[in-house]
């Protein structure tokens, strides 16, 4: 079974960057996407950003020229570069296979990674 693995995560001031880090155990080009979702207390999950296999990206309007994803095929992680943090980003933030913006509700999510922005 593949499994994905988020780290990088982490406490960081408003204004502040973060580069998360989405490791799969097999070629993520075997997937159409690789989606980046996010948790926040007490809110239901949302699509943040995804990359598809020939590499177009996609971002929520919320990360819009603050979040880049990209992606790193000899280390078969995707990663998602974070600026520009604000305290609503607060968040766990989790990785998907085929998933882009959007879940079906059959996913099978990872640990994820805590992202806490706090002064």
């Amino acid at each position: 079974q593949v499994q994905f693995v988020e780290s990088g995560g982490g406490l960081v001031q408003p204004g502040g960057s973060l580069r998360l880090s989405c490791a799969a155990s097999r070629s993520t080009l075997d997937y159409f996407t690789i989606g980046w979702f996010r948790q926040a207390p007490g809110k239901e999950r949302e699509g943040v950003s995804c990359i598809t296999n020939n590499d177009s990206t996609y971002y929520v309007d919320s990360v819009k020229g603050r979040f880049t994803i990209s992606r790193d095929n000899t280390k078969n992680t995707v990663y998602l570069q974070m600026n520009s943090l604000k305290l609503e980003d607060t968040a766990v933030y989790y990785c998907a296979p085929d998933r882009c913006l959007a879940t079906l509700g059959d996913e099978v999510w990872g640990q994820g990674t805590l992202v806490t922005v706090s002064s």
